[in-house]
């Protein structure tokens, strides 16, 4: 059977997350039940693979998936296929590629980069509302980078992990965060970019969430090393609300999307 790769887009909104769940909206089950208009094998019940099972209420740019199917398409008439089948879903597949059946979109992944939106200003969001994490005071950027620089490298993040997390060990690198301060006329937009092989459950919301406080002059940076080191979670800061978190993508040994397949209008 052919194996193609998706990228999807998706407002996290809607859905109770990407994994299907019995009785929930899903993205998982969204992109699947489009599939099955398509495809003999989804009809009967196949399912896809994610990349991150992102949460309830959490936004993606190029979530990766992959799909076997029955009729080798072309990539470029089945992202369209796609797309017109997903409507009125705030889904889109931005693009298709045929790969090899060892291409696995979990697996196969040797990074991962979220992005968090966290929006200071008085004034509530208007069209970013459920898009971005809003708070009214002012923040201070520079505090925010130096407590962010105490958290990358190799680290027990026990502290920043979900109690609900089922990854075997707590044990992460995190290769980045970069901070970019955007000055708005009646307020700043804070952008988090944060890059990992993986992530465990909730620790990037967490992260910002405590970087949040550091921020707002609650924390001193320093407490954030303190908190890390304490492996605990009632050390932890409070966690970040889901809508101002982005899966950006994945990455892979080869890209594959090179060719730089991309769809017609749905």
């Amino acid at each position: 059977m052919p194996r193609f790769a998706l990228k999807i887009e998706y407002d996290g909104g809607p859905f109770a997350g990407w994994q299907a769940q019995a009785g929930q909206p899903s993205v998982q089950a969204t992109v699947e039940a489009a599939l099955a208009r398509l495809d003999p094998g989804f009809a009967a019940g196949a399912r896809i693979a994610a990349a991150g099972r992102t949460d309830a209420g959490v936004h993606a740019l190029g979530q990766v998936a992959h799909a076997d199917l029955e009729r080798d398409w072309d990539p470029f008439r089945l992202a369209g296929a796609l797309n017109w089948h997903l409507k009125p879903a705030p889904v889109a597949v931005l693009a298709v590629a045929r790969v090899d059946e060892s291409f696995h979109a979990r697996f196969s992944a040797i990074g991962r980069r979220y992005l968090f939106r966290l929006l200071s200003r008085r004034a509530p969001a208007t069209h970013d509302r459920g898009r971005v994490w809003q708070v009214v005071h002012p923040l201070d950027v520079g505090a925010m980078r130096q407590a962010a620089g105490l958290l990358t490298g190799l680290h027990d993040f026990t502290t920043f992990r979900s109690t609900m997390c089922q990854a075997a060990s707590p044990v992460k690198t995190l290769d980045r965060i970069d901070i970019q301060e955007t000055v708005l006329p009646h307020g700043a937009e804070y952008r988090f970019h944060l890059a990992a092989r993986s992530f465990l459950h909730n620790q990037v919301r967490s992260i910002v969430g405590t970087l949040e406080r550091v921020g707002a002059g609650a924390w001193r940076p320093e407490r954030v090393a303190q908190a890390l080191a304490a492996r605990d979670r009632a050390a932890c800061g409070p966690v970040s609300p889901p809508h101002g978190l982005y899966l950006v993508g994945a990455d892979y040994p080869q890209d594959p999307f090179a060719a730089g397949v991309s769809t017609p209008a749905g």
